[in-house]
Parts: C-alpha cells; structure tokens; sequence
C-alpha cells in the first residue's frame, strides 16, 4: 500500500526510521534530556543527520507519573513542531499525542501525522486526522486508559486482537475521510502486552504485514526487550537491533528508535541482504 506522509512519499521497499523527541522531564530512557527548546532542536538535527526520516515528538510520558493537562501538552509541543518545521522543511514530523485538541494545534503547526499510540481513546483524533490530511498511526492499547500500564491482561490470542483492532481503527478512519495512504498500523509493544504477548507480536508480526497497512513498530528499549535479556534501560541496544531486523525481515516500514545511527545501519544490512540496497562499497575479492 502506497505510504505519504507531508513532502515524502515511502516506497514498499524502502525502511523509515522515526526519531524519538520527547518534550517531556521524564522519560524512561532519556531522563529530560531534550526537555528544554534548546537540547531538543539539537537532538533533532542530530538525528536527521543520522538518517531520520521522521521525527517524532512527545510531550507526556507514556508511562505513569504526573499529570500532564491539554494545555501543558500543548506547551511542549505546540509552537516545537512549529520550529522545527521551519527548521527542516523536507523532514517528516510526527506527534505522539492522544489528544484530539493537540493533534489539531500540532496539524496547524506543521505536523504531518498523528501517532496516537493508545488505540483511539479519543475518538475524535482521527476527525481531525481527516480534516487537516495529515495521516494517522493506528495502534493496539487493549483498550486500556492511557498511561496506565497493564495488570494480569489476557488474550485468548494476541495477534488475532492486534488484527482485528488496528484494521478496525484503520477502516474507521478512511470512512471518516483520513487519506488512505497516510495511515500506519502499530501492534504497540508492551502496551496492554506482558513481555509473552510482545514476543509473540514479534513473531508473527508477518500476520499484520499481510493485512496491507504499512506497519509501524515501536521497540527501541522496550521492557519486553529488558525481561527477554535481563537488562537495565541502558542495556537493551543489542536486544532492540535483533528485534528491529526480525521485525523488517517480516515486512515492517516505520521504526520508532532512540537509537538512530544503529537502527540505520541495522535496517541497511537487511534491504541490503533482501537486495533492496546495494553495498556501500564493494571492494573485497574483485582486485
């Protein structure tokens, strides 16, 4: 399925990795660091220099902590999007929000889509997705309330409720007039998943694939990666690197990462083995 998001247009064989921006003084992985204007523009030209195609802002911690009203969400994303739009004018912004209130402020700012990675709990996000034409991330959250994490959750299968719901949400919003080729489909990792359910997800990721949708997956040091491995937060690059060549192998577009350097470098090394890049260089045993 063709996949547009604001001045880029993704081919079928083509990896997209989506940078990680969080506004927010909390961050399971960065602790603040790019919390103020100025650390996160530069982590934003960082990261395109990297290889990002995309980057993607947050401004309230997925997790618990602190409430965080619209308009403080609103403060840390809002006039951002605006500043690094006129900073990058061919660079795909992305905003991780829930919130149809925000999602409007970051559209009119410049953002070209919505990563709304708890499974339409506002509805009327994916209104405003088609209202303003930018494209929409649907995810699987098991319906639970954002920033809550998951207690005793159960499927009877995991990837047939990953299925059914994304195709679902994705199906809504192309009814409601969100452009078809600006929709992403994300299973959401650890999101209502215990680390079984997430290691299984990875494992029959190709079963989303096959649904059409280009699929999205959000890994980078993920708690499922840390129990797999027993490893702190600072300790899941390697753990992150396996599961993002496993996921790509399987068909996977977009790849939300801390880490960008590596996970473009790890994503060359697997088109480049589907024989979709050709090697950098090509010296070895031809002189």
């Amino acid at each position: 399925m063709p996949l547009r998001l604001g001045p880029r247009e993704f081919r079928d064989d083509e990896f997209a990795v989506m940078a990680i921006v969080n506004r927010t003084p909390d961050s399971f992985f960065d602790q603040g660091a790019t919390y103020d204007v100025g650390p996160a523009l530069e982590r934003v030209d960082r990261v395109v220099e990297e290889g990002a195609d995309i980057v993607d802002i947050g401004g309230v911690k997925a997790g618990p902590g602190p409430d965080v009203d619209e308009a403080e969400e609103i403060r840390r994303v809002g006039e951002f999007v605006a500043l690094v739009r006129a900073r990058h004018p061919g660079l795909v912004i992305s905003v991780d929000t829930w919130r149809a209130s925000v999602g409007r402020v970051v559209a009119d700012a410049g953002a070209d889509l919505l990563n709304d990675a708890w499974g339409g709990y506002d509805p009327a996000l994916a209104e405003v997705a088609a209202e303003t034409g930018v494209g929409l991330v649907c995810s699987h959250a098991g319906g639970v309330v954002p920033r809550t994490d998951p207690h005793r959750v159960a499927y009877d299968d995991v990837v047939s409720s990953v299925v059914s719901t994304v195709v679902g949400l994705a199906e809504r919003a192309v009814s409601l007039g969100v452009r078809r080729d600006g929709i992403v489909v994300d299973p959401a990792h650890d999101f209502a998943k215990n680390t079984r359910h997430s290691l299984e997800v990875s494992r029959r990721l190709d079963e989303l694939v096959a649904t059409g949708w280009p699929v999205l997956v959000a890994l980078s040091n993920k708690k499922f990666i840390g129990e797999t491995l027993d490893a702190a937060t600072g300790e899941r690059l390697v753990g992150t690197l396996a599961a993002t060549a496993v996921a790509a192998w399987q068909g996977a577009r977009i790849f939300r990462a801390h880490n960008v350097r590596e996970t473009r470098e790890a994503l060359d090394v697997v088109a480049s083995i589907r024989g979709w890049r050709q090697p950098a260089v090509s010296r070895r045993a031809l002189a």
